[in-house]
């Protein structure tokens, strides 16, 4: 079964909520009936409910009407949020006129919705950069408990069905944090294998990498994985993580155990942990446009509650993907 027709049908039995403040955004809104018209999730849409109407009417979406809809502009309960906003960001909204602002802004009003309990997740990103995606989100659903680090994993799909599990991987940072320490690094390692169990219900076997296996070479680069590996071992001795690998001892069984003998994970990693975002970025593109890879992210994990954030490129496909995502992400929350 294609992995993402997998994530539509595990989301279905989710009955997740999950709030789309850009919603007056064409794609947003193609994607969004298509979504009810599945039942993948339950949805919020932020915008102006009349011209959410005439772009449902013009683009004869049906489904609409059975999402939700809340106009921040004109919100009933919007004294509401602006006392919680205020209670959560304290000394750092000027005013109660400030927060009202914000409170009329669909970013900060999803991200309220999603504190308040009355949206497990969010997804944004069609038409706002990241910047403005994430900077609420890190203001007031903030990041997990012992977990000071956002991350971004992509599950690569590969045509041969013989690499990583069923030809899936996971690669992880790839969007977010530049050049994590050691206890970052280990906190992105983890928030990788709980990704991994929670969407595509992989068990994860993770490497951590380098340019040094097991004591190959000696650097400082080489110490801050091999700490991070044992950090992360410490963290979630549920899970099977090994660093430090090079990615071949990580993914070819005959390097790893000539490299790495007794390991169990080198050789038949499934997910790969870069030891920083530049090598994370540079290598998940490559394999994707060398290796004919499909990636499907980046995810957002680490925090307290998923938000995850589309390009700007994104089609209608990737929002109706990424809601689903956010759902499993928020289901795996509940259990």
């Amino acid at each position: 079964m294609e992995f993402t027709t997998k994530i539509r049908e595990q989301a279905i039995k989710a009955h997740s909520r999950i709030v789309l403040p850009e919603g007056t955004e064409e794609r947003t809104l193609k994607a969004a009936d298509y979504v009810m018209s599945e039942g993948i999730a339950e949805l919020i849409l932020l915008g102006n409910p009349s011209e959410i109407k005439a772009l449902a009417d013009k683009l004869s979406l049906k489904n609409l009407a059975k999402a939700k809809i809340i106009d921040p502009n004109n919100n009933s309960n919007k004294e509401k949020y602006v006392d919680l906003l205020m209670k959560i960001r304290g000394e750092k909204i000027e005013s109660r006129q400030q927060a009202e602002k914000l409170v009329a802004t669909p970013l900060y009003l999803a991200t309220l919705l999603v504190k308040n309990g009355e949206a497990d997740g969010e997804v944004a990103g069609a038409q706002n950069t990241t910047g403005d995606v994430l900077r609420p989100a890190f203001q007031i659903v903030k990041t997990l408990p012992g977990i000071s680090v956002v991350s971004g994993a992509f599950f690569m799909l590969f045509e041969n069905k013989n690499v990583g599990d069923y030809g899936m991987m996971v690669f992880a940072d790839c969007a977010v944090h530049p050049n994590p320490t050691a206890a970052e690094l280990a906190q992105i390692a983890v928030s990788t294998a709980n990704t991994t169990k929670a969407i595509a219900n992989m068990q994860p076997r993770v490497a951590l990498l380098s340019f040094s296996t097991k004591g190959s070479a000696k650097h400082e680069m080489v110490d801050k994985v091999v700490e991070a590996t044992a950090l992360a071992q410490k963290m979630a001795p549920e899970f099977q993580f090994d660093g430090e690998l090079q990615a071949d001892a990580a993914i070819v069984p005959a390097i790893g155990s000539k490299k790495a003998p007794g390991s169990t994970i080198a050789g038949y990693a499934n997910v790969l942990v870069f030891p920083t975002l530049e090598v994370g970025n540079i290598a998940y593109k490559l394999v994707e446009r060398l290796a004919g890879a499909e990636a499907v992210g980046p995810v957002l994990q680490g925090m307290a509650a998923p938000i995850n954030d589309l390009s700007r490129g994104c089609s209608v496909d990737d929002i109706i993907n990424m809601v689903a995502i956010t759902s499993l992400q928020a289901a795996s929350k509940k259990a």
